[in-house]
């Protein structure tokens, strides 16, 4: 088994760096075999916020992070397994 850690620090809007980590973290979790584990640090912590108000034409990043709408995180302690968040106040 291989392991892949992202560090994304970014913010989750106005650039597309935490938009692309997450959808490559995403494709390798498809592949079998690959423990990989994505932390969210600084302004990338927003990402993983459930239920944002956003433009039209932005991506919902909270979906990549728990694709079934349901099981959405709602606060940054909530996502999903493969997942680390990791903010001033969970630090």
């Amino acid at each position: 088994m291989s392991g892949t850690l992202f560090i994304l620090n970014d913010t989750p809007y106005g650039t597309e760096r935490t938009y692309n980590g997450l959808r490559l973290a995403a494709a390798l979790t498809k592949r079998g075999n690959n423990d990989v584990r994505v932390l969210l640090v600084g302004d990338a912590v927003a990402a993983a916020m459930a239920g944002q108000k956003l433009p039209d034409g932005y991506y919902h990043l909270d979906r990549i992070l728990a694709p079934a709408p349901a099981t959405a995180p709602t606060s940054p302690a909530a996502v999903p397994a493969w997942t680390h968040v990791a903010s001033p106040r969970t630090c």
